[in-house]
């Protein structure tokens, strides 16, 4: 069973390895913290990850190890500046709610990047948390998008 301590742990996780891979001092330690992210942290088993990125819009859907991490280094799909790479301070959640059912945990709400300068970027996500094959906790499915703004 997944409970929401184990979902808001995992947020955690995710957050400071998003701050680490961007706090990396080359672009290749950033490249291996990113791998270590994905490979960590999401569902990679039997083709299933599904994550829609906040900033992707010309391939919006990254099922595979290489398609996440460009999304958080670059150099992978044209349209990726590495998001991760933006020098975070901080990152902090507020789930709207988390539902834990039968193995799966599910969290929506905001998350907040902190730019260090006083600012933060509001970002809208969905996340799915299951267990592996090993009973480690992944993301199956992240969305994550900027608030309408019309």
């Amino acid at each position: 069973m997944i409970t929401k301590q184990d979902v808001e742990t995992a947020q955690k996780t995710w957050a400071e390895a998003v701050m680490a891979t961007g706090a990396a001092t080359t672009w290749e330690e950033s490249h291996a913290r990113a791998t270590a992210l994905v490979q960590d942290l999401y569902h990679l088993e039997e083709d299933s990850l599904l994550f829609a990125p906040t900033l992707a819009s010309q391939q919006q859907f990254r099922a595979t190890l290489e398609d996440a991490v460009s999304y958080f280094v670059g150099r992978g799909i044209p349209e990726d500046g590495g998001f991760a790479l933006k020098g975070w301070k901080s990152i902090r959640f507020e789930n709207a709610g988390i539902v834990c059912r039968e193995g799966v945990g599910i969290s929506m709400g905001n998350y907040f990047f902190d730019n260090g300068d006083g600012s933060e970027l509001k970002v809208e996500y969905t996340f799915v948390h299951v267990r592996d094959s090993d009973g480690n906790m992944k993301i199956q499915l992240h969305h994550s998008a900027l608030p309408y703004s019309g």
